[in-house]
């Protein structure tokens, strides 16, 4: 066995493979760029090596920088979790030239498997059944739209390479294909260094199931039941499952036999995962699902599979490729119960789920959950940063329960019980989905999440009463002061006459002012000021304990969701009022990509004005009204959030 293991990741999954590696007596080692110098999986690790910069292409994807890493810290083997390089076989064929082990499938199984179209030809010729499309060589746009008239309408374009929804797009029309298709080949370009992609029969009601599969270096193959991991917005997962709801006997059988043909057929070793995409519009039926790919590293949603199972699936993956044979035989593998994971991302699902930055001021997860147990994967800890150079994960929720119902309503009560504050998350929405009548049916699908998206995104208001619990606790008021200074808090009462304080509030593009007044009891009077506002809240100090106070900011946490309110600063207001113009400001950091319009061209509302690229992902600008661009930003700019990106001329100048 290993007695030392570099783990070329970071995040999460990095802090995941050392847990394991800690319980086996395995000594780790970290690698960090200049973003990550005091990230967790650098403090987790045994030892740390800096080895770049903060853009990935200067550090994570620095092979000969990792394996030099490896070798000086005396390590034998590299891991490398997920994304990245673990994909890459140039990097594993390097990885054994040095002396090291992968702790991985071979290169020669990677390349078989990681394009697309080229794995699909290989699935094809063992009998695995593929989606009906195109997948050969040419890549001109009249050979693609040909193929795609011959399929028929919907198509969906899909990069050869990669994964994660990058480089998708669907289409409906023919004379969209073109534009679909060049934005397609931008996204794979940028993502994964290859525009190559392939032409598939849209399914119209399609699950998303895949098998988790295993392999020795000495012939033996098993799989480990399957994962449901429909629930996607974006081609990308949000909560998966294991196992699949509706799973008949009939289907798992013909499925998990698929997916260990299609391991051997390449002589896998290691962790994999085989993708299928399943025509749900008559239930699960045999026939009636095809491969759609296969991942051949561990995947992001592999807890589920380990609560259900049991099996520590890094602990496999490391321990084959230190030569041992796999640890149990088929018939010793069971399910038992089952799993939820919710990704808990930085992003903003009310605008259509764009990423988002900040510092994590405050960060709270449930410790335990009744009838049920929970599992939290984390690689960031409260006053970490979410930066615009990595996936945005803050974490990976996981329950596990004696069956699905059970299961979901403990994923609903750990949404809820979740607090973070300092950039926007997306728990309130993975609480309106675990809450949902159609997924908590089963009657899941890819489409569940468009079809459903505004009653799942929608903001919820802040009620009158959160709103002045926000205001008392700005004025910093205590009911019996803990400091010998009078002025250090608001006192609840002063003896010869009530003392009655304001306090304003933002919250979005509204101000509220509240009057607040001590009484005797150690209550507050909070009064909303201004038109309409008539109604008192009687307060204590403890009126809301889940609340989190940071630079400029309070937030209240109600369930899932929260309310952030921006504490009053004149000076602030004043400069943002007067730099304040007919402008489009960035949503989110990221890179102009292309530009579409030009000083003083004439648009129309809902006009492409130009692409921003962040996190690997195009998000197209639209014109929010008819006007006329007086500047707009130039091709290849790095912007930040708020980054005025298209001023529009004054209406009749």
């Amino acid at each position: 066995m290993f007695k030392k293991v570099l783990i070329a990741n970071r995040g999460e999954i990095a802090v995941r493979i050392m847990r394991t590696c800690a319980r086996m007596g395995i000594s780790t080692v970290a690698i960090y760029s200049d973003a990550d110098a005091r990230a967790l999986h650098v403090a987790t690790a045994d030892e740390a090596v800096h080895i770049g910069g903060a853009a990935a292409a200067g550090s994570y994807l620095d092979g000969d920088r990792i394996i030099a890493a490896a070798k000086a810290a005396g390590a034998e083997a590299i891991h490398p979790g997920y994304g990245f390089l673990s994909e890459n076989p140039d990097f594993v064929e390097a990885v054994e030239r040095s002396g090291l082990v992968f702790i991985g499938p071979s290169a020669k199984a990677i390349r078989a498997m990681g394009h697309k179209d080229a794995a699909k030809r290989l699935m094809e010729k063992a009998g695995v059944p593929v989606v009906p499309g195109y997948h050969g060589e040419a890549q001109e746009v009249v050979v693609l739209a040909t193929k795609a008239r011959e399929i028929g309408y919907p198509v969906l374009i899909k990069a050869r390479a990669g994964g994660g929804g990058k480089g998708m797009r669907r289409v409906d029309d023919p004379d969209q294909f073109a534009d679909a298709l060049a934005a397609a080949k931008r996204e794979a370009k940028a993502a994964f260094g290859d525009a190559q992609v392939l032409v598939e029969k849209w399914i119209e009601k399609p699950r998303h199931i895949e098998v988790q599969v295993f392999g020795d270096r000495h012939g033996n193959v098993v799989h480990l039941f399957e994962r449901d991991c429909s629930a996607q917005r974006r081609h990308q997962k949000v909560i998966e499952e294991a196992p699949a709801p509706g799973m008949t006997v009939a289907m798992r059988a013909a499925m998990t036999q698929a997916a260990v043909k299609a391991a051997q057929a390449i002589g896998y070793a290691g962790a994999g995962t085989v993708e299928f995409i399943v025509d749900a519009s008559k239930g699960l039926k045999p026939d009636r699902f095809w491969f759609m790919e296969m991942n051949t590293r561990l995947q992001v949603e592999h807890p589920v599979t380990e609560m259900v199972t049991g099996i520590d699936l890094v602990e496999w993956q490391i321990r084959i490729a230190a030569g041992e044979a796999l640890p149990r035989a088929q018939e010793e593998i069971a399910l038992s119960g089952h799993a939820f994971e919710a990704r808990i991302y930085a992003e903003d699902p009310a605008r259509d789920f764009l990423p988002a930055t900040g510092t994590l001021h405050h960060l709270r997860f449930p410790k335990e959950l009744p009838g049920a147990s929970i599992r939290v994967e984390t690689g960031v800890r409260e006053g970490d940063a979410v930066t615009p150079y990595y996936d945005p994960m803050i974490a990976k929720l996981v329950v596990h329960a004696e069956n699905r119902k059970n299961a979901l309503a403990a994923l609903a009560v750990a949404l809820d019980g979740t607090e973070i504050a300092g950039s926007t998350v997306n728990t309130g929405f993975l609480a309106q989905l675990a809450r949902d009548p159609e997924f908590a049916s089963g009657r899941v699908d890819t489409g569940l999440i468009a079809r459903r998206q505004e009653a799942l995104t929608r903001l919820p208001e802040p009620a009158p009463r959160i709103a002045a619990v926000a205001a008392l606790a700005a004025s910093g008021a205590r009911s019996l002061p803990d400091a010998p200074d009078p002025f250090d808090a608001i006192p609840a009462y002063a003896h010869f006459h009530p003392l009655t304080h304001r306090r304003t509030l933002h919250h979005g593009d509204q101000s509220s002012t509240f009057a607040i007044t001590g009484h005797r009891d150690g209550r507050f009077s909070v009064r909303p000021e201004g038109d309409g506002a008539d109604e008192i809240f009687q307060l204590s100090v403890d009126a809301n304990p889940r609340i989190a106070a940071w630079p400029g900011h309070l937030t209240i946490f109600e369930g899932a969701s929260s309310h952030t309110f921006r504490l009053h600063d004149p000076l602030a207001l004043a400069e943002e009022a007067g730099s304040a113009g007919e402008s489009l400001r960035a949503p989110m950091p990221g890179l102009v990509k292309l530009v579409r319009a030009a000083p003083r061209q004439a648009v129309k509302k809902g006009q492409a004005l130009l692409v921003l690229e962040a996190m690997k992902m195009e998000h197209t600008i639209t014109a929010p009204h008819d006007g006329v661009v007086a500047e707009i930003a130039a091709e290849g700019m790095q912007v930040n959030d708020g980054t005025v990106l298209v001023r529009f001329e004054e209406q009749g100048a």
